[in-house]
């Protein structure tokens, strides 16, 4: 018999509602279960606030497919500044922490947030539907694109951006543990920062304004 899983509407409004309460809590998540390993990177520098990665040789681009059942690689996205997440739906905490964020960083950018695609990597394809994909990202932002992919698709995407992730077993269900980043490609598609999931949204609001002015300099 099939696992019976929690309908979408009990799990979006249940992890928005923790969401919120973390993010106005403004201490650092506890990432048991869900966050791993960091970047190899260097530490941060000006002018950003998340850890400049540029130059770094991986996070070069993925082979995807959204939830329109469109192909999707870095490339489509290029003339825009990127935030990449990975993550999966029936996340309790940190990816609807994540995405809420995400949403916050869209407001204060204000007009230009039309310079930033947020993009969110399922490491569960086997339950995340692109159904289920597109209800749950446009409940934070309907300008959100989630992208998908097979088993093998997904591996090579998440080694390529030295992602940790692993299924575990919960009961008579599973979760999954990840990491727990957010990746910024600037408007040529290059990989530029690395940024924490403790780190606030005005953090990540002020590196995608450096990108978006570096495009525009």
């Amino acid at each position: 018999m099939p696992r019976s899983l929690p309908s979408l509407a009990s799990v979006r409004f249940a992890s928005r509602r923790r969401a919120l309460a973390l993010l106005c809590a403004g201490g650092a998540l506890a990432l048991a279960g869900c966050d791993r390993s960091g970047p190899a990177g260097r530490a941060s520098a000006a002018p950003f606030r998340g850890i400049d990665v540029t130059g770094a040789e991986y996070a070069r681009g993925f082979q995807l497919t959204d939830f329109n059942g469109i192909p999707r690689t870095l490339a489509d996205f290029r003339g825009q500044v990127v935030m990449l997440y990975f993550g999966f739906v029936q996340c309790p905490d940190v990816c609807p922490t994540a995405l809420t964020r995400a949403a916050a960083v869209m407001q204060q950018l204000g007009t230009q947030a039309a310079g930033l695609q947020v993009i969110f990597v399922t490491v569960d394809p086997e339950r995340d539907t692109p159904e289920l994909l597109r209800e749950y990202t446009a409940s934070f932002d309907p300008a959100f694109l989630a992208l998908t992919g097979s088993a093998e698709a997904i591996r090579k995407t998440a080694e390529e951006f030295r992602v940790y992730y692993k299924k575990v077993p919960t009961g008579s269900s599973y979760t999954m543990d990840h990491t727990a980043l957010s990746y910024l490609f600037d408007r040529q598609g290059r990989i530029r920062v690395v940024l924490r999931h403790e780190q606030p949204a005005d953090d990540y609001a002020a590196d995608v304004r450096t990108l978006l002015a570096e495009a525009a300099a």
